[in-house]
C-alpha cells in the first residue's frame, strides 16, 4: 500500500489524562511535524460504559481537534480490553486455559469464540463505525490489537477442535496413525471419547492444536475486517499490529499467530517492535522483525507502536530516536507511531513511558521528535514507499516454531526457533547483507539467488521436494541442524536424515548431542576454533565437502559444517552452532563461492557497527541510508556512484570520505 507521507506519530488517549489537554497536546503534536494519532482501540468500557449505552464524547473530541491541528487517526477496534458488565453478564467469557480459568483484571484475558463476546465486539464496532464513518480525516482502521487466541482451551474450543479433526482424519484410525496415540494408550477410538487435549503427552497433538488456535486468530480478525470493510472507503486501510516473539524485547517470529494467512484479509501489514536501547541498541530487531511484516504482504508496512521512551532501561541516547526512526523507513516502513503520547499515571504501564514524561513538559525525546519531523517534512517525499529488491531470502515456519517448543534446544525452551532465526539474520546484518522473509507456504524460490532456511524441523514433504528442486536449478541454499526432521504433525521421518534433503545437502547423520566442551574448527585453517553450543549432529559427508569439523578428541571424525555441489546449485549445511565471529567467516565464504550479487565481500566492506541499507523510491532514484550504530565516530569511502546526500542537500562524490557521527546517519539519493 502506498501513502502520499510517512506517518508519523503517536498512540493518543484523552481517557488516561489526568486533566483536560487535548488541544495542548495536539498542538505540540503539530509543532513537532506528526501527522497522525491512533485512538479508541482500548478504550471499550469508557466508549460502552453499560451495556448498549454509548458515549462517544472522548473520540469527539479527539477527532476535532486533530482536525483542527492537521493530524490524521487512526481508529481502533476496542475489543482487546473487555469492560467489568460483560464479564458479569458472562462470566464464562474469560477464557479456559491450561492454567484454568482467567481471572479479570488484565487484557486480553478472554475466549474469542464465546458467542456473547462476539455478538458485543460487533455491536461495538458497529456503533463505533457508524458514528465516524463520514469523519475525513480518519485515514485507516485497525482491527483489535496484537491479537491472539490467549490460550483458549475451554470446552466448546476443544469440540471445535475434534470437528476440525473429524474433517482432515475421515477415517478414525488414520488420525490414531498419523499422531501415533497408540503411545501410552493414547489411541482414541472413538470421537466421542477424545479427551481434554491440555493434558496431552503427545507434542503432536499437542502442536496441531496450537495450530488450530493460530486459525481462530485468523478467523476472528478476518471476521473483525468484513465489518470494518462495510463502513470504510475505499480510501482508508485496514491493518493490525502484529507483534512478535518476546524475550524481554521483540525478539523474532510469532508462535501464536499466523501472520500470513491473518494478513490476507488487510490492506497493509502493521507491526509493535520494542528493542533495547543504549549501548544495547544494534538495529537488528528493527530489521528482523520489519522484515517478517514486510512480507506478509510483500510491500511497505506500517510501525504501528515502537519506543519513544519506552521501559525505564530504554531511554535512548541523544540522536537514537532519530537513528531508530530512520533505520525503519530504510526497511520499508511507511511509518514510525510510538507508544505512546504521554506516560500513563495509573496501572500497570506507568514506567512504560511515551514521548513525553509524567510532567508533560517538553524534554529530550520531544525535542527529537521535533527534528524527526521537520527532516520528513523537507525530504519524506524521497523516502516514502522505498521498494527492496534483496537477493538473499529467510524461510519462516509457525510449525517448525511450535514444534521446537516441545523439543527444545538444551537452554532455550521457549525461543529455540528464534534463536536459530536470529543466528543467521544478525549474521547477515552486521554483514550489510539485506535480506526477505518468506512463508514456508511458498514453492517458487528461484527469484532468489540465496535461500537460507534455518531450523525447518516440522516440513511437508512437498516443501522439501521444492527445496531441493531449487537447489538442483541452480539455487544456493544454507540450512541448519534440526531441518527436515519431522513431517507437519511433528511425527519424525523414519529414514535418512535430514529426510529429502540430505540428497541436495550430500550429507547424513543418525547421532546428536549437547555439546560440552567442543569446538569448532575450520578444515582450511584448523587453528581458527569456535565454540560449539546448544546442538551438535554429528555429520557424515557424502559428497559434500567438511567446511569445518569438532574440534574434540572423540567427535573430530565428524564434520560440523559442509558445502555440496547439486545439479546447477550448491548447499551449505550447519550442523551446530558456534560464535559469531567464525559464522560470518563461513558466510563470507559460501558468499564468494556463489558470486552472490549486491553484496560487498570485498576487504574493505562495510560492516557493523555501519549499517547500510537501500531501496528504489517513487522517483526511480536509488536510496542509501548510512547508520552509525556506536558512540564513536565513523568514517568510511562513500562506495556508490556521486548522489544529493538528503538531509544536508549537498553532493556527495563517489569515494568521498564520509563521516557518520556517534547514532548518526547520512541518506544519499543517487
Amino acid at each position: 500500500m502506498k501513502t502520499d507521507k510517512l506517518i508519523f506519530g503517536a498512540a493518543y488517549y484523552s481517557e488516561y489524562l489526568p486533566y483536560d489537554r487535548v488541544d495542548k497536546d495536539m498542538e505540540m503534536m503539530e509543532r513537532a511535524g506528526m501527522n497522525t494519532i491512533r485512538i479508541a482501540e482500548s478504550t471499550w468500557s469508557t466508549l460502552e460504559p453499560q451495556e448498549a449505552v454509548f458515549d462517544f464524547t472522548h473520540i469527539d473530541r479527539m477527532l476535532q481537534t486533530a482536525a483542527k491541528h492537521r493530524i490524521s487517526v487512526i481508529i481502533g477496534t476496542p475489543t482487546y480490553a473487555i469492560p467489568t458488565w460483560l464479564v458479569k453478564k458472562y462470566p464464562d467469557i474469560l477464557a479456559f486455559t491450561a492454567n484454568g480459568q482467567e481471572i479479570y483484571g488484565h487484557r486480553q484475558n478472554m475466549d474469542i469464540t464465546h458467542p456473547g463476546y462476539l455478538e458485543h465486539c460487533e455491536k461495538v464496532i458497529r456503533a463505533l463505525m457508524e458514528h465516524i464513518k463520514d469523519v475525513p480525516h480518519i485515514i485507516g482502521f485497525q482491527l483489535d490489537n496484537e491479537t491472539k487466541s490467549y490460550g483458549t482451551a475451554g470446552a466448546r474450543v476443544q469440540a471445535m477442535f475434534v470437528e476440525h479433526l473429524k474433517e482432515q482424519f475421515p477415517d478414525i484410525n488414520e488420525f490414531n496413525h498419523e499422531f501415533g496415540l497408540d503411545y501410552w494408550s493414547n489411541r482414541v477410538n472413538d470421537w466421542s471419547d477424545f479427551p481434554d487435549v491440555r493434558g496431552t503427552i503427545n507434542q503432536s497433538l499437542a502442536a496441531e492444536f496450537q495450530k488450530f488456535q493460530r486459525s481462530l486468530v485468523t478467523k476472528f480478525l478476518s471476521w473483525q475486517a468484513d465489518i470494518v470493510r462495510e463502513y470504510a472507503r475505499e480510501d482508508q486501510f485496514i491493518t493490525q499490529n502484529f507483534d512478535y516473539g518476546w524475550t524481554t524485547y521483540s525478539f523474532g517470529y510469532q508462535p501464536e499467530v499466523n501472520q500470513y494467512e491473518a494478513a490476507k484479509c488487510m490492506t497493509v501489514a502493521g507491526c509493535d517492535i520494542y528493542h533495547p536501547s543504549k549501548d544495547d541498541l544494534t538495529g537488528a530487531e528493527i530489521t528482523v522483525c520489519g522484515n517478517i511484516s514486510r512480507s506478509l504482504k510483500k510491500d511497505n508496512y506500517l510501525v504501528l507502536e515502537t519506543e519513544a521512551q519506552g521501559n525505564i532501561e530504554w531511554l535512548p541516547y541523544p540522536g537514537q530516536l532519530r537513528l531508530q526512526a530512520y533505520s525503519h523507513i530504510a526497511n520499508g516502513s511507511n511509518s514510525v507511531m510510538y507508544w505512546h503520547w504521554h506516560s500513563i499515571h495509573n496501572a500497570i504501564e506507568s514506567y512504560w513511558k511515551g514521548v513525553l514524561s509524567h510532567d508533560f513538559s517538553e524534554n529530550e525525546t520531544y525535542r527529537e521528535t521535533c527534528i524527526i519531523g521537520a527532516e520528513w517534512q523537507r525530504i519524506g517525499s524521497h523516502l516514502k514507499n522505498l521498494k527492496k529488491e534483496n537477493k538473499v531470502a529467510i524461510l519462516i515456519d509457525n510449525a517448525s516454531l511450535t514444534g521446537l517448543s516441545h523439543f527444545p534446544l538444551q537452554s532455550t525452551a521457549e525461543h529455540s526457533y528464534n534463536t536459530v532465526l536470529r543466528w543467521l539474520s544478525d549474521a547477515l546484518y552486521r554483514m550489510n547483507i539485506e535480506y526477505d522473509m518468506i512463508s514456508s507456504t511458498e514453492r517458487n524460490f528461484s527469484m532468489y539467488e540465496c535461500l537460507i532456511v534455518p531450523a525447518l524441523y516440522s516440513a511437508p514433504e512437498e516443501l522439501l521436494i521444492a527445496i531441493q528442486t531449487y537447489v538442483k536449478e541452480g539455487g544456493h541454499l544454507i540450512t541448519t541442524f534440526r531441518s527436515a526432521f519431522s513431517d507437519e504433525y511433528i511425527k519424525i521421518y523414519a529414514d535418512r536424515q535430514p529426510h529429502i534433503l540430505h540428497e541436495c545437502l550430500g550429507i547424513h547423520y543418525d547421532q546428536y548431542t549437547y555439546p560440552k566442551n567442543v569446538n569448532v574448527a575450520l578444515s582450511d585453517n584448523p587453528k581458527e576454533v569456535s565454540t560449539a553450543k546448544e546442538w551438535m549432529d554429528f555429520v557424515f559427508c557424502d559428497t559434500a565437502e567438511a567446511v569445518a569439523v569438532y574440534d574434540h578428541p572423540v567427535y573430530q571424525r565428524y564434520a560440523a559444517v559442509t558445502k555440496n555441489c547439486y545439479g546447477k546449485g550448491s548447499a551449505l549445511y550447519l550442523g551446530t552452532m558456534f560464535e559469531d565471529v567464525m559464522l560470518e567467516h563461513v558466510l563470507h565464504n559460501y558468499f564468494k563461492d556463489i558470486t552472490l550479487s549486491h553484496a560487498d565481500l570485498s576487504e574493505n566492506a562495510l560492516h557493523f557497527p555501519i549499517i547500510t541499507k537501500q531501496g528504489r523510491n517513487e522517483e526511480g532514484k536509488q536510496v542509501y541510508y548510512y547508520f552509525n550504530y556506536s558512540e564513536e565516530t565513523k568514517k568510511f569511502p562513500y562506495p556508490q556512484k556521486a548522489g544529493r546526500e538528503l538531509l544536508s542537500d549537498r553532493m556527495i562524490a563517489s569515494g568521498e570520505t564520509l563521516t557518520l557521527e556517534p547514532w548518526g546517519l547520512l541518506i544519499v539519493e543517487v
